[in-house]
């Protein structure tokens, strides 16, 4: 049986995927190129790592080195169980053996979903057979979101000035944290307090960020000599800075939570979930729709408690 990877809501983390090793299968084939067996869609190639990189090079948007690594370990050890075909029943057999939440399984399908378009796309499949597969339906619990005061509680207990830098961005901003750790100090619009950043899907877009976070950034960077970025960690170090300043407090910090904490905070104050979106970069009210459940659902309760108070 496979380990799965363990997964969060929109995003995989691939710490505990199989890694592709020496001895994993390679496709087999009589033939120096890929050749294709349309009558059961399968497909054969000399080299197991040459469609997926051939795959990776393809997107036209280019990949974030953590979308790289999600796709590397969801699709490779599917493609070692697969052997020599990709079919309906390989998928679904695939997904079956996953010892892991319907969550992590479908980490796992949105991967192969993406592959096997790009196959049927690129000609090495004829018929899609993904039609004949369902897709595991991962819960949808209502995701925490944090309040200001909860924001400020973190921003005071942050261990230096750069950590208080970071959280107030991510907060009044709700960059993704490829975004914000790839901050150019000449993107900053001191005047507007905007931060030109290249997003999701390499689009440029313009977050925002308040008084407070100028102020700390204006700190920070009288201090730091930067050369490059205007942090002195990367990505990983900011996650790491962010999953101990949560185990010290309690409370739930990490990217996602920041971007659901500034959805909310910014639809319980009136703002229009399509600004929102923009303001986000989010490319469809969907997910914007999804981060701010939790007011909604905070909304009903609060009118069902007024409505018992008015009827007691």
């Amino acid at each position: 049986m496979l380990i799965c990877l363990k997964a969060s809501r929109g995003v995989a983390q691939p710490g505990s995927a199989p890694e592709w090793g020496s001895g994993g299968r390679r496709f087999k084939s009589d033939h120096p190129e890929s050749t294709l067996h349309t009558n059961n869609h399968s497909f054969v190639n000399n080299n197991n790592l040459d469609l997926l990189t051939k795959f990776l090079s393809s997107r036209r948007q280019g990949l974030s080195p953590r979308t790289i690594e999600f796709y590397e370990f969801t699709l490779k050890p599917f493609l070692r169980y697969c052997k020599e075909e990709i079919t309906s029943e390989t998928i679904n057999s695939f997904l079956a053996s996953l010892n892991c939440s319907t969550g992590g399984k479908h980490a796992y399908y949105r991967g192969i979903l993406v592959f096997v378009n790009y196959l049927v796309k690129s000609g090495y499949l004829k018929d899609n057979p993904l039609q004949k597969v369902e897709a595991p339906k991962p819960p949808s619990p209502i995701l925490p979101s944090l309040t200001l005061e909860q924001v400020q509680f973190l921003i005071n207990e942050a261990d230096n000035l750069r950590d208080k830098c970071i959280i107030s961005l991510l907060a009044e901003s709700g960059m993704r944290l490829s975004e914000i750790a790839d901050i150019q100090a000449d993107n900053i619009d001191w005047t507007n307090k905007t931060v030109i950043i290249w997003g999701k899907g390499n689009v440029q877009r313009m977050a925002v960020f308040t008084l407070r976070s100028a102020t700390l950034l204006k700190e920070w960077l009288s201090r730091y000599n930067s050369n490059g970025t205007i942090w002195d960690i990367d990505y990983r170090g900011i996650q790491t800075m962010l999953k101990r300043l949560e185990n010290k407090t309690g409370l739930k910090c990490n990217p996602h939570t920041f971007r659901r904490t500034f959805a909310s905070n910014l639809h319980r104050a009136g703002i229009d979930i399509e600004h929102i979106m923009r303001l986000g970069g989010w490319s469809s009210l969907d997910m914007v729709l999804t981060y701010t459940r939790s007011v909604k659902s905070e909304d009903s309760l609060k009118h069902y408690h007024d409505m018992m108070r008015i009827q007691g």
